[in-house]
């Protein structure tokens, strides 16, 4: 083994220079994939909803500390207009994005695991597919041409446990996650040939973000691990799905034990 070899300068990051857009990136989930992609040299289209200070200091934090290129764009996810304006707002300032991590989401209503079905109105289990399903669904046939054309892309999708069984939240919240599954295999049968993957991950119980803002002990013990799980361990499988160009048509089910296989 030569010595040029063993010294050689660093091969260029995979994904040093490429552009992510991820939804929902003000904190939790997806400020931390935010951070795991802007450290290997990702540029990073921060979305938001209300939180704009969140986004305006996770931008910061990302252009001073890693040297990336960083924007903070606002839209309301439920609503398919606003939805269209991030993607038109993010090509005219950054540039078509390469990355899309569909992250943003909303419970809905929570029911609960012994709740009724009646306790869920039409309006808000539309409202919840329309934030969780539709809005990914319409972000990703926005952004997938530009992949297609470049014959690279990365796709994931948030999903849940919740998709594979049922979980906390209710039937609005669980059916809009597992509908995300049926886009994965689509698209990425579909796909694949043209250099784009696309996959999920699927988190349980992952504290700091919204959704377990105050979990109760007995949503902590149903974690055969013995606690919740972290933003930044469910980034570390978004970056993996990011970073493999020969890992799609894959659901990535991070819980701690709680189920014991991918559905």
């Amino acid at each position: 083994m030569s010595l040029r070899f063993l010294f050689s300068p660093p091969m260029t990051l995979p994904l040093q220079g490429k552009l992510a857009l991820i939804t929902g990136c003000s904190g939790g989930i997806g400020a931390a994939s935010a951070v795991a992609l802007a450290a290997k040299g990702c540029s990073i289209a921060v979305h938001y909803n209300s939180a704009k200070i969140a986004a305006e200091t996770l931008v910061q934090m990302l252009t001073t500390v890693h040297g990336v290129q960083a924007q903070a764009f606002q839209a309301d996810m439920a609503d398919y207009d606003a939805v269209r304006g991030l993607h038109a707002a993010v090509v005219a300032a950054m540039g078509n994005p390469d990355i899309l991590f569909n992250n943003a989401g909303t419970t809905g209503k929570v029911v609960g695991k012994a709740g009724n079905i009646e306790d869920v109105t039409i309006e808000d289990f539309e409202k919840t597919w329309r934030t969780n399903t539709g809005s990914s669904f319409l972000l990703t046939q926005l952004c997938l041409p530009y992949m297609v054309s470049q014959k690279y892309g990365r796709i994931v999708f948030n999903s849940s446990v919740a998709a594979g069984i049922g979980g906390v939240i209710g039937p609005h919240y669980a059916s809009s996650k597992s509908a995300l599954h049926g886009m994965v295999h689509w698209i990425a049968v579909r796909y694949a040939k043209q250099g784009v993957t696309c996959n999920a991950v699927a988190p349980a119980l992952i504290e700091d973000t919204t959704m377990m803002s105050n979990p109760s002990d007995e949503i902590r013990n149903m974690i055969p691990i013995g606690r919740l799980g972290k933003p930044d361990e469910v980034a570390s499988v978004v970056e993996t799905l990011v970073s493999n160009a020969y890992l799609t048509n894959k659901i990535m089910v991070v819980d701690g034990g709680l189920t014991p296989s991918a559905f």
